[in-house]
């Protein structure tokens, strides 16, 4: 049994990245083999995750992946370690907009049977603070919220005030924390700036949000919390499991399962495994674990690849994988690098597969606020002042490397850019909320669209995918 605690707060912007992030780097500090996790569909803060616990930060998506795989993504996660910390998203009980409590830190919190810690913003209240950790604490009863860890406080004084309110709530206070600069890690139009984007400083920014963590919040009390949560009883998520199951038998392991440990299937038509490249580096930070165990399981080889520095696709490549990240910001280095851009753009006229999710699509236009880009795509993209959020629920209106048309996939758009046209004469998908529309592109083996996807969700898309790297170019 792995030890857990969610750290969740009332609202976005109390502190809930500095408090996670913090105790993972101070318990990774202690000796703790620390599983790092954040509810939702966040690129960014399982960055910072990955960097205070050396291990991949993994994410929680009640919407993208169903409610029944929480558990087993998290004991996937979580094996071997001694300590979980999950980070929650927004308000502990926002999720998806008009479907309840889906896919909210609440939800995600019962699913776990692990504790609560709310971080609250008690900048700007005394006494009061006491009524909000009441209400938070008695909205929902199956929601155990076991602690309370105050932020932003101003001095002894103000934390007296602050103890003494909650003294009567019931609800202990297991830290407190006084303003900090050191800790802030700046943002920008989508969020934290990444880890990928700050190396040297990110590290800095780690290392104190430990250091307050340490100085102001009782780890011994958190961790007796912690391992007070309840056995899960959920076998953990395996990737060749998924694969060979969603597949509908069209693979087989290679090795026998009690000796499988990840390794890859072999394709239905007996061949090699095809080379899958993914795009990675500073402009392309977007990407869920899975994805690659996934692409792995299915009989791929994976490979990355920096479009910023890397003027060759990988020797062999079959097929290729962009994710998302921020173009935006790099535009002038990636239309520099022209003969990685070619080949590219040769490789998608080829007819090979091609998946490319928001940062992907505009790379694959032809410019980005007017600098040329690969030209894949007969659109244009630029900076927009709008920003485009959501989950989405997605039915595939053309036939591509991803998905059958008719197939239902559920993902979440998080831009501020747009692309004109929206959609080509192949549409990727149909979107049913927030309203009708049809969007993305799909073109011989490409399938390019705004629209992030989690594959542990999905998993017949990994082996559709390699499939269709692995049985040639689609004319």
């Amino acid at each position: 049994m792995v030890a857990r605690l969610v750290i969740a707060a009332p609202s976005s912007g109390a502190g809930k990245t500095t408090v996670a992030t913090g105790l993972m780097a101070a318990f990774a500090g202690r000796g703790l083999a620390v599983s790092p996790h954040k509810v939702g569909p966040d690129y960014i803060d399982p960055g910072y995750h990955a960097l205070a616990t050396g291990r991949p930060g993994r994410n929680l998506d009640a919407y993208m992946c169903g409610t029944g795989l929480i558990a087993p993504l998290f004991e996937h996660g979580a094996r071997g370690c001694d300590l979980a910390v999950v980070e929650g998203v927004m308000g502990l009980y926002d999720g998806a907009a008009d479907q309840g409590e889906l896919a909210s830190t609440a939800q995600v919190s019962k699913l776990l049977k692990a504790p609560v810690v709310l971080v609250v913003d008690a900048s700007s209240q005394s006494r009061s603070v006491a009524a909000l950790v009441h209400g938070f604490a008695s909205w929902d009863p199956e929601v155990r919220i076991g602690g309370v860890i105050l932020n932003k406080v101003a001095t002894d004084r103000h934390e007296h005030l602050l103890r003494e309110a909650l003294g009567e709530s019931g609800v202990p206070v297991l830290g407190v924390l006084r303003r900090a600069p050191a800790v802030a890690t700046p943002s920008r139009h989508l969020g934290l700036v990444p880890v990928a984007e700050r190396q040297a400083q990110a590290v800095e920014a780690v290392a104190a949000q430990a250091e307050q963590v340490l100085q102001g919040c009782d780890l011994d009390a958190l961790l007796a919390l912690a391992r007070s949560a309840p056995p899960l009883h959920a076998a953990a998520w395996d990737p060749v499991g998924a694969v060979r199951t969603r597949a509908g038998g069209s693979v087989v392991p290679t090795v026998p399962r009690s000796a499988a440990g990840g390794s890859p299937v072999a394709l239905r038509n007996g061949g090699p495994r095809p080379r899958v490249a993914v795009a990675g580096g500073a402009a392309f930070t977007f990407s869920y674990a899975e994805h690659a165990e996934l692409l792995t399981a299915a009989g791929a080889e994976v490979v990355t690849f920096d479009p910023l520095r890397d003027e060759a696709l990988p020797e062999g490549t079959l097929g290729l994988v962009i994710g998302g990240g921020f173009p935006e910001m790099y535009g002038a280095e990636l239309s520099a690098n022209e003969p990685l851009r070619k080949a590219v753009a040769a490789l998608a006229a080829s007819g090979a597969p091609v998946a490319a999710e928001c940062a992907g699509l505009l790379y694959l236009a032809r410019s980005l606020d007017g600098t040329p880009m690969c030209g894949v795509l007969d659109a244009d993209a630029r900076m927009s002042e709008r920003l485009t959020l959501g989950y989405r629920d997605a039915v595939a209106v053309s036939d591509s490397s991803l998905a059958a048309t008719g197939a239902r996939m559920r993902g979440h758009e998080f831009h501020r850019t747009v692309i004109e046209p929206g959609a080509g004469a192949n549409a990727a998908w149909g979107l049913r909320q927030p309203e009708r529309r049809v969007e993305g592109f799909v073109r011989q083996g490409v399938h390019a669209s705004y629209v992030h996807t989690h594959w542990a969700g999905a998993p017949e898309a990994a082996v559709r995918f390699v499939e269709h790297c692995a049985n040639g170019p689609v004319a």
